[in-house]
């Protein structure tokens, strides 16, 4: 299992990713954050973006706020990283 520590900005124009900053995703979702909307607009594009099934990526901790810790099952951290770094601006 691979642990991502995610910030989300909701409410965006689009999903994209918007790079990395000190170990931590940035990403632009355009759903808003009401009612797990958002969180879930989030497992589904990390899931796209990854290639793997929403039933492998689980928020862990900050499901109300911007800041979130992830787990991601089936891929190492380089694995991830490097298939995030790839999609970087490319959008869903």
């Amino acid at each position: 299992m691979t642990r991502l520590t995610v910030k989300v900005s909701p409410g965006a124009s689009r999903n994209e990713i918007t790079g990395f900053q000190n170990d931590t995703l940035h990403v632009k979702i355009a759903a808003a954050p009401e009612k797990g909307k958002a969180n879930r607009e989030l497992v589904s594009f990390l899931g796209e973006q990854l290639g793997i099934g929403k039933s492998a990526i689980t928020i862990l901790r900050g499901e109300t706020g911007r800041t979130k810790i992830i787990a991601i099952e089936g891929l190492d951290s380089f694995t991830v990283t490097e298939r995030l770094w790839h999609k970087k601006g490319r959008e869903t």
